[in-house]
């Protein structure tokens, strides 16, 4: 792929900036959990939280921006988001396990996100989500060089939303949990189940998705036969 480069790139951000989203949560926890992390959720300051909700905002923003500058269209520009998130994800784990040998297992819980609430739940919910978030970019930007640019059908786009909502609502359906200090109840995995089969219906569509190949690709294959 042409954009080899230039996900490489994209991926060596997100792994170091996964290194610095990780570290400001160690210094958190030594803050808030001294003893080690877990249910139920302390109450935090008012200017603390807002602290916070500003730090996911900017993280998104400069993920966001990182993406814009990779990409040339809008398929693309979010296919570099895709990847970029998806990455910054999964390693923002990875580095919180070299750290602080933490989580035990994918099956710890989690404050996932704060924004409008807070989000929570087991560590394979966003882990999964993530490598969804990967495969999906990766394909994007595959179609956009063997088609010349990228159309995404409506069966796709339908089932890529309903899966998000699903594994959204699975995530801030435990209000007492994540806004009360309660112990968290038991996880609806079957909701991220459903979300997760959501999205491989997305990119089987989307794999189906056919158009006119790419005119300088057709002639730099016939170049080579």
């Amino acid at each position: 792929m042409k954009s080899a480069r230039t996900i490489l790139l994209v991926t060596i951000f997100a792994v170091a900036f996964a290194l610095v989203e990780s570290s400001v949560v160690v210094y958190l926890r030594q803050i808030f959990y001294p003893e080690g992390f877990a249910f139920p959720l302390k109450s935090a300051s008012v200017s603390n939280v807002g602290v916070e909700i500003a730090r996911e905002f900017a993280t998104l923003v400069m993920l966001i921006v990182v993406a814009m500058i990779a990409g040339e269209g809008r398929w693309q520009r979010f296919s570099y988001f895709l990847i970029g998130f998806g990455v910054w994800d999964i390693f923002y784990y990875v580095w919180l396990k070299v750290i602080l040998g933490w989580p035990d297992s994918v099956f710890e819980w989690d404050i996932l996100f704060l924004i409008p609430i807070p989000w929570i739940g087991p560590v394979i919910g966003p882990v999964l989500v993530s490598l969804a978030m990967i495969a999906g970019g990766w394909l994007i930007l595959r179609k956009e060089e063997e088609y010349g640019s990228f159309q995404a059908s409506r069966a796709a786009i339908v089932l890529a939303l309903m899966g998000s909502i699903l594994i959204l609502i699975s995530f801030v359906l435990d209000t007492d949990a994540s806004l009360h200090f309660q112990y968290p109840k038991p996880y609806h995995y079957e909701l991220l189940a459903l979300g997760m089969m959501c999205y491989a219906g997305a990119f089987i569509a989307t794999m189906r998705t056919s158009g006119a190949p790419n005119t300088a690709s057709a002639v730099s294959k016939t170049g080579r036969r």
